[in-house]
């Protein structure tokens, strides 16, 4: 297949571009500046330059691809949620996926666009399990993973079908969260966030690479897909687990009162509980080669 991707220079599409090109595809990828972009991705991967939040000749490019994979979005880990940061946020996800659904549906090729969203879809859910049919949640997050997968279904028609994977918080040794999250473990400072009872989804990052694949080829999947570890823990039960792996204690614990004070709203997306189970994935025969937590964490850390 030929392949259109946006975000390919993040974590995610730097390991999903190289999988791509090891199993015979080819690859494009969009990237606001190609001199930064050329280093991160394999030669033979092609790269063009443009903004994907404006319209543009990049969207040509799309014509004569198989399928788009959409991964573009600014981080909202990093930083406070000023009003500013906000906007970008939004703009980084919505305008960057309606306009690669305007490209799609203008494309006469595309069979297949699998786009990123959240687990935030769900919001703050408590004990409650979470598959697809869930509806979305109220606060900030939810409601931007709801727009976001919004613009992602503008593509589908009788061509192409739409995937729309509710990512949880993606675990690799390169980057995400998991180097920030094993920090504190590492001076015997670490613990869960919180009261640690909040159910933690959480994805190996080789484990998202093979769903994402699988969202390409398997044709009778589409619409929403928790892209997920089967079993979700909680906070405290992932805070040992990684003590467990790093061989350090998981006795602190960070205090919602003070999260709440120097993160203000941003503060939920650590404390809301989404128990997300992937059962669309699971129901169409995918594996997990990561399903259990301290294998998954014994592979990253230990």
């Amino acid at each position: 297949m030929r392949i259109f991707i946006t975000g390919g220079t993040g974590l995610i599409g730097r390991y999903l571009v190289t999988s791509l090109l090891a199993r015979g595809d080819s690859v494009v990828c969009i990237s606001r500046q190609e001199r930064r972009a050329r280093p991160l991705l394999p030669s033979c991967a092609e790269v063009i330059q443009a903004d994907p939040t404006s319209e543009g000749p990049w969207q040509d490019s799309v014509a004569g691809c198989d399928a788009v994979v959409n991964l573009a979005g600014e981080s909202v880990a990093k930083g406070n949620w000023s009003p500013n940061r906000k906007r970008r946020i939004r703009r980084s996800r919505l305008a960057t996926t309606r306009n690669a659904a305007g490209a799609i549906a203008k494309s006469g090729s595309v069979r297949v666009f699998v786009s990123a969203s959240a687990t935030g879809y769900y919001g703050d859910c408590g004990n409650e399990a979470l598959d697809e049919t869930r509806q979305p949640g109220h606060d900030w997050l939810a409601r931007l993973a709801h727009e976001w997968e919004e613009n992602a279904l503008l593509a589908e028609s009788a061509m192409t079908r739409v995937v729309l994977l509710r990512i949880g918080v993606v675990l690799a040794r390169e980057g995400g969260a998991l180097p920030k999250m094993s920090l504190p473990f590492r001076f015997g400072l670490g613990g869960p966030i919180g009261d640690g009872r909040q159910y933690f989804p959480w994805i190996h990052i080789r484990d998202l690479i093979r769903a994402i694949l699988y969202a390409l080829d398997q044709e009778d999947l589409r619409g929403p897909a928790n892209a997920v570890a089967p079993d979700p823990p909680t906070q405290a039960t992932f805070a040992r687990a990684l003590g467990r792996a790093m061989r350090r204690p998981a006795l602190l614990s960070v205090p919602a009162f003070l999260l709440r004070s120097l993160l203000g709203e941003k503060s939920e997306m650590l404390l809301a509980s989404q128990r997300a189970v992937p059962r669309a994935l699971r129901a169409r025969g995918f594996h997990f080669e990561f399903g259990d937590l301290d294998t998954a964490l014994t592979d990253l850390v230990g």
